[in-house]
């Protein structure tokens, strides 16, 4: 095997070699010219100056004898120096006795050589003698070429240099030499053993060490290179000996391959079989889901259909002359219809949850009014030693959004449920935002629930304990669907209860900020409160008054009022009314349990004086002391607690098959002020469009001959009632009736069994009041 010789080891260990000695042989040589030059460029002032000192005594006594010969002969005699190229002795008055000049010398370097030491130099001798140094009698002065020691300098560093790299060269020829004798042939003798040895050839060549290189590298190598050979011929035996063994399993998994794709095969007619069954069963159970759906839907049309008529019918029962025990037990029997509407929603509720049909909207709405309205229709449910209060922070925004029909059942169930177990204390929602985080608590001091039964009160159909069924009654759907509500909405329901201390549901749900808080007009005027220290109205009052301008005061039932001059009092305490109306004559606001009114006759005893039910809601409270603060009117003041809404007077089209439904619809209309024409389907409501002008149409939308969908249809292909607001009366609470009545094109929703209050809010909506 051949190698290029500037590809060999020893040529790049000569090169490497050499290297290094050329470059440090070239500073030391540099290095020795630079002494060099400093020597021969002080030995140049040297000498001048020692030729100067030659000349000083002679040239003194010429100048001074005034001697131009003698000066001459001086003069000339100095220029025969190499390097003197001028000089000049003058007298002591600067009269030149003598002066000679001649040409530099030129050579090939000269250049170099001015650059290095200069063209040439003047140097100046002050004459004098030397018993008398300080009388000057002359000057001698000489112009220097320095070209003659440059061109000695420079002659010496050529030299210098050139026998260096002549060194050099011979220097790399000899290591050259030696490297490829000590290095590069014993290598290549290797090489070429380790060439001619095949790789097949089970019994490889040994490979013999060169002569000489038995304990150096190359030696070591050799014997490494054996050891490497040496393994590799056991390892290639190792691996025919595997391979051998390698074929004879081989041949025994091809058999039992074999027989496993014989066993796959059946196991795969097996599963595609199962997949059939499979898939038959998925078919079942899809028309099982929607024979369910269908089954929930004709089950809370069937169920709502007569509970609307039986509720309608007892509600406008109570608004007819009855005696006490005949209200108590319409009233009885009106609310244990009001319970089974609930069981039916939360059953319902439930059941969407199961399928995934529950669909939340995100709309902005009013939280803070939602709970006073909701905490307002609960309060009759409340015992008359429980005080119902809302406190919702005065920084609350004004609007949120999300899903307001849930939310409302949040607070509905948890409020409920406070109500349902406390018989004596306080009830207390409160209402608060943060980070776009609303949290609602619901706080009593009811009967408690034991810490081993809050795990399970969240599940559906289960309660604390066997007596509270008995006790209190229930189901135990509320909290499950409220639980259930607050983690689809991504909240979470959380309770912190002791037996015998009440109980605090909190729920925390993520609501962002639509609206900022909307601080009321400020009022003015000092209002005290005659309460207990524990009264959710004084700390109701002492939240919003400050904030609102008023200036406000607590006192207890049992302090004197003698001194205090307040432009109204507000207390929850009737029984002190006649104690404090001698010592005060400021109006007075009551605030009590709902139906827990005074007579007109005690009314009028200690007028001025207003009652208000409580929970007292935000608006309500300010539009009393706006009203209380600013008039002083006693006949305004004297004007009935609860005013009855202001008549519609307007023309209803009641579109209903079911004669119970339209006396209950129809009597509830007539209530409110409504002219009533009643349709039995879709076909008569045509015609009776075409006959007279309404304002609304309440749409059943199970009839016969033309159901509501398609009542409501023709009605939206038609110009002349493109404006006219339909309203969907139907007992399917499911949530695909809702989409379906939009879409057939009604305005709005109301699902039986409806409330009065629920269809005064419709009307509020769609009916604007008529003067």
């Amino acid at each position: 095997m051949d190698i290029k010789l500037t590809h060999r080891l020893s040529f790049k260990q000569a090169r490497l070699t050499v290297l290094v000695g050329f470059v440090l042989g070239t500073l030391l040589s540099l290095l020795q010219i630079g002494i060099d030059y400093a020597s021969e460029n002080a030995a140049i002032n040297r000498e001048i100056y020692s030729l100067l000192e030659i000349s000083h005594n002679p040239a003194s006594r010429i100048a001074y004898n005034l001697d131009s010969e003698l000066a001459q002969e001086l003069v000339l005699g100095l220029l025969r120096s190499p390097a003197i190229i001028g000089a000049q002795l003058s007298d002591n008055d600067k009269s030149v006795l003598a002066s000679v000049q001649d040409q530099p010398e030129s050579g090939r370097y000269r250049a170099l050589s001015d650059f290095l030491f200069g063209a040439n130099r003047s140097f100046d001798d002050r004459l004098y003698f030397n018993h008398m140094p300080q009388q000057s009698v002359g000057v001698l002065h000489l112009e220097v070429d320095t070209y003659p020691f440059g061109s000695r300098f420079l002659h010496r560093a050529e030299v210098t240099l050139l026998s260096g790299f002549a060194r050099s060269l011979i220097l790399s020829g000899i290591l050259l030499g030696l490297f490829y004798v000590m290095l590069t042939q014993p290598l290549v003798r290797v090489i070429r053993e380790l060439s001619n040895s095949k790789p097949g050839d089970p019994q490889p060549s040994r490979i013999h060490c060169p002569p000489g290189h038995e304990d150096d590298e190359i030696g070591v190598l050799v014997n490494v290179a054996n050891q490497q050979f040496d393994a590799l011929v056991r390892e290639i035996e190792q691996r025919r000996s595997a391979e051998n063994r390698l074929n004879e399993y081989l041949a025994q998994l091809e058999h039992i391959v074999s027989a496993r794709t014989q066993q796959l095969k059946a196991i795969n007619d097996r599963l595609s079989q199962s997949n059939e069954e499979l898939e038959a069963a998925r078919s079942t159970a899809l028309e099982m889901a929607q024979a369910r759906s269908a089954f929930l839907a004709n089950m809370s049309h069937e169920i709502r259909t007569p509970l609307n008529g039986l509720l309608g019918m007892l509600a406008l029962t109570l608004d007819s002359p009855l005696n006490a025990e005949q209200h108590q037990q319409l009233s009885i029997a009106h609310d244990s219809g009001k319970v089974l509407v609930e069981l039916l929603n939360d059953i319902l509720d439930l059941s969407k949850f199961d399928a995934g049909q529950l669909e939340l909207e995100h709309i902005a709405f009013d939280l803070g009014t939602l709970v006073e309205d909701t905490a307002n229709l609960l309060s009759q449910n409340a015992a008359p030693s429980v005080e119902l209060t809302c406190l919702i922070d005065p920084q609350f925004p004004a609007l949120v959004l999300g899903d307001p029909t849930r939310v409302r059942q949040i607070v509905s169930n948890l409020l409920s449920n406070a109500l349902k177990f406390t018989r004596f204390g306080r009830v207390d929602v409160r209402l608060s935002a943060q980070h776009d985080r609303v949290r609602i608590e619901v706080c009593d001091t009811g009967i408690g629930i034991a810490q081993e039964a809050q795990a399970r009160i969240f599940q559906p159909f289960t309660q604390a304990g066997a007596g509270i069924t008995r006790q209190y009654g229930g189901t135990g759907l509320g909290l499950a669907l409220t639980n259930s509500l607050c983690e689809v909405m991504q909240g979470r329901l959380t309770i912190s209860s002791e037996v015998g201390f009440g109980s605090q549901f909190c729920a925390e749900l993520p609501l962002p900020c639509h609206t900022e808080a909307i601080t009321p007009k400020p009022l003015l005027g000092n209002v005290i409160a005659v309460t207990t220290a524990s009264s959710g109205l004084a700390e109701l009052l002492s939240s919003l008054l400050p904030i609102w301008g008023l200036k406000f005061q607590r006192f207890s039932i049992d302090d004197s009022l003698a001194k205090v001059n307040p432009d109204l009092l507000i207390t929850d305490c009737p029984e002190c009314l006649f104690g404090l109306r001698p010592a005060i004559s400021t109006p007075i606001l009551l605030v009590t349990a709902y139906g827990n009114f005074m007579p007109s006759d005690q009314v009028n005893a200690l007028a001025p004086l207003q009652q208000k039910a409580r929970p007292l809601s935000r608006k309500a409270l300010y539009q009393t002391l706006q009203h209380l603060l600013q008039k002083d009117d006693d006949e305004t003041l004297r004007a009935p607690t609860h005013l009855q809404p202001a008549p519609h007077r307007a023309r209803i089209l009641l579109v209903e098959d079911n004669p119970v439904n339209q006396l209950v619809a129809k009597g509830m209309l007539s209530k409110l002020g409504c002219e009533v024409m009643v349709a039995a389907h879709g076909g008569e409501a045509l015609r009776q469009l075409a006959q007279h002008r309404f304002d609304l149409v309440l749409m059943d939308c199970n009839m016969p001959v033309m159901d509501g969908y398609e009542a409501s249809r023709q009605i939206r292909q038609s110009e002349l009632w493109a404006d006219l607001p339909i309203v969907a009366l139907t007992a399917n609470a499911m949530p695909e009736e809702r989409e379906r009545c939009r879409t057939a094109g009604m305005n709005d929703y109301l699902s039986k069994p409806f409330r009065r209050e629920e269809l005064q809010a419709l009307l509020d909506t769609w009916v604007p009041l008529k003067p």
